[in-house]
């Protein structure tokens, strides 16, 4: 029997082991659209398997006009770092990654004036 053919039997919530770490999520799906049906493997990073079918449901609104109703999840598995395939998963896998810090603005107190003759300056190079 393939896994698509099943009836719902019951719905219960799952909870994560480790809900503050983040893991890498595979999920197998079939869509209908307006030139039929689709099978579909995706893989998201997120900390939640609820925050990561979330990304896949706006994923699919927004890239294939999939609304909920044309889409069946067929199954969701946490994969480690090495089996993943996608180069938009991969390459948040590097222990030595940087984020550009731009547009900051000085928190402290010294660098604060209740008057000043220019507007702010957020961009620092």
């Amino acid at each position: 029997m393939k896994r698509a053919t099943g009836e719902i039997l019951n719905v219960t919530e799952l909870f994560e082991h480790k809900p503050t770490k983040v893991k890498n999520f595979g999920v197998f799906l079939r869509y209908n659209s307006r030139s039929g049906t689709h099978n579909i493997y995706k893989e998201y990073r997120d900390v939640t398997r609820v925050g990561a079918i979330a990304q896949m449901y706006d994923e699919m609104a927004s890239r294939h006009s999939a609304r909920e109703k044309s889409i069946h999840i067929i199954d969701i598995k946490e994969i480690p770092a090495k089996l993943c395939r996608r180069a938009n998963t991969t390459q948040f896998h590097d222990s030595q990654i940087k984020f550009p810090l731009t547009h900051r603005i000085p928190r402290n107190g010294l660098y604060k004036s209740v008057f000043s003759a220019k507007r702010p300056h957020t961009f620092m190079c």
